[in-house]
């Protein structure tokens, strides 16, 4: 990321939804490249419709609402016996597959997985919104959020 960030002039993102401290929700990574901007310092811009824009102050990832159920996570060991029709390693019979995809391995339940969806960027990272309501600061996103709900 910080490779392409180098040779670019600015960031711009989109959003899933803009909150009260001029922060942004969008899909998991948005986080992480508006701190390797500002530390490049690049512009970090985000482009969001005003009806994105949500009445809640989350001050860490933690503080995002629950999203439902995580499925749960399977993967293909791609150097695995199965997967590579027995050029590397050797057979797996401690791991559980269920034969269809050569190499499938599904997690055992022991393990716990983590895998939301989206995260929440600070408005420090963020250099201006770009809306249909005009050009805004992230410190100006609550002022229009007070015009949108009276």
């Amino acid at each position: 990321m910080a490779y392409v960030i180098e040779k670019a002039d600015l960031v711009i993102v989109g959003a899933e939804g803009v909150v009260e401290n001029g922060g942004v929700v969008n899909k998991v990574g948005t986080y992480s490249l508006g701190i390797v901007a500002r530390e490049m310092g690049k512009p970090f811009y985000v482009a969001a419709e005003s009806y994105k824009f949500a009445r809640l102050f989350p001050l860490n990832q933690s503080d995002l609402p629950d999203v439902g159920v995580v499925p749960r996570l399977n993967f293909v060991d791609t150097a695995s016996w199965e997967a590579t029709g027995g050029k590397v390693g050797k057979p797996a019979e401690s791991l559980s597959t269920d034969g269809a995809v050569p190499g499938h391995v599904c997690l055992p339940d022991q393990v716990e997985v983590e895998n939301p969806p989206c995260d929440y960027t600070p408005a420090k990272y963020i250099t201006l919104l770009f809306t249909d309501l005009g050009v805004l600061t992230p410190s100006a996103v609550s002022d229009e959020l007070i015009r949108l709900y009276q």
